[in-house]
């Protein structure tokens, strides 16, 4: 039995959990998955400068998000159908992010509704995330909801003009059009997964998209609610729509899926507190950078005008230092708090944030750092600094 010690292991665990529709959807990417695969890529181009001999007995991994304190400078993503993987899997996953002491952000298309999930975890740092929806109206109202339920803070995902193209999830018949020889396969494949079926489908029920029941009260299924939030994403939108934001929510605001200098100033031009460099985990526009290669140019320009996390690739306590180097206040990460729920529920989750965070302080003292505070642009090597001292060295 494998004892999982990083992200890779809760993979090969979560694989063999789930039928392989809700693997891929997890896992998989748009189009070739070229961005999907640049954004882990991009994390392994830089180097740490290794410092010894300084005192490192006592490192401090805590900082402040948005004015409020949290352990690492980390944001469980919001994450859709993460109900799906583990039974009423929103409600653990918030509940290990508040045993580690970080944020958890709820997905509009969750499972479990604000109520559920702030009723059942009164002690955790709950952020909300939306999409852009024609919908004004429903979408105002959940804003109400989620605020009178204690959530303080707002995601706002501006990357969904279109849903991007998944090839995976169109093998898996994620659109409905499955012919009647795929409709058996896809039967024996959920079958095939007793775990997942006792856990999820019969253990987790009521199996509905609890923030959006009222407005897909069909939604039962996967095709019924994509149809749905396909229908809802509004490609006329422009930074001059969102005035309708401010004057729902008053509570933090973050603009989700910023990968360009410009967009970032629109951001903070229209009362964004935080801004997300995000390609949406390469699951919208392929080909377009890994979201950390672009981070440095955004942090600086709006350096003192808001706050900026990155996502996309985080995966260990590593990654973290890296962002934080190159600008990032903080990180935000999905897949992976999602392959550990499905590989073992609350329990993994919390095991994958402890070593998220004996990772992050392992690496800080090697670094001859004390504490985040510390952290700088020199305290990275690119590939060519390093091949730079090479050539020196010889």
């Amino acid at each position: 039995m494998l004892a999982p010690a990083s992200v890779s292991d809760y993979r090969i665990l979560a694989k063999r959990k789930l039928p392989r529709m809700l693997f891929d959807y997890l896992d998989g990417g748009a189009f070739s998955e070229h961005t999907l695969a640049e954004n882990r890529q991009a994390f392994t181009q830089w180097s740490f400068r290794q410092r010894v001999m300084q005192d490192v007995a006592q490192v401090d991994t805590s900082t402040t998000l948005l004015g409020a304190p949290a352990s690492l400078p980390l944001v469980m993503a919001p994450m859709g159908l993460a109900g799906m993987l583990a039974k009423r899997g929103e409600v653990q996953a918030a509940g290990a992010g508040a045993r580690a002491g970080v944020p958890f952000c709820l997905s509009t298309v969750g499972i479990c509704s604000v109520e559920e999930v702030a009723k059942d975890v009164p002690n955790a740092d709950l952020w909300f995330q939306l999409y852009v929806l024609k919908d004004r109206g429903f979408s105002a109202e959940l804003l109400q909801r989620a605020w009178q339920a204690g959530f303080k803070t707002l995601v706002f995902t501006v990357d969904l003009a279109r849903l991007g193209l998944r090839y995976r999830d169109v093998r898996n018949g994620m659109n409905g059009n499955l012919s009647f020889s795929a409709k058996i396969r896809k039967a024996l494949d959920l079958l095939g997964h007793p775990r997942w079926l006792a856990d999820v489908p019969i253990g987790g029920k009521p199996l509905t998209f609890g923030n959006l029941a009222s407005a897909v009260p069909s939604g039962r299924k996967l095709e019924d609610f994509k149809a749905w939030v396909e229908s809802q994403f509004d490609p006329s939108v422009t930074w001059s729509d969102l005035d309708w934001i401010r004057q729902n929510w008053p509570g933090k605001l973050i603009i989700k899926g910023i990968m360009e200098v410009d967009d970032a100033l629109s951001a903070v031009e229209v009362g964004a507190d935080a801004v997300v460099v995000s390609n949406h985990g390469g699951r919208q526009l392929d080909g377009a950078p890994a979201s950390l290669s672009v981070l440095p140019a955004i942090a600086e320009t709006v350096a003192g005008k808001c706050q900026v996390f990155v996502d996309g690739g985080v995966q260990s306590g590593q990654d973290l230092v890296r962002a934080l180097c190159l600008g990032a206040d903080g990180c935000l990460m999905g897949r992976p708090w999602g392959y550990a729920l499905a590989a073992g529920g609350q329990a993994a989750v919390e095991s994958l944030l402890d070593n998220i965070r004996l990772e992050t302080e392992l690496t800080l003292s090697l670094m001859g750092k004390t504490a985040l505070g510390e952290l700088s642009r020199s305290d990275l090597l690119s590939l060519s600094e390093v091949q730079a001292m090479a050539r020196l060295g010889g």
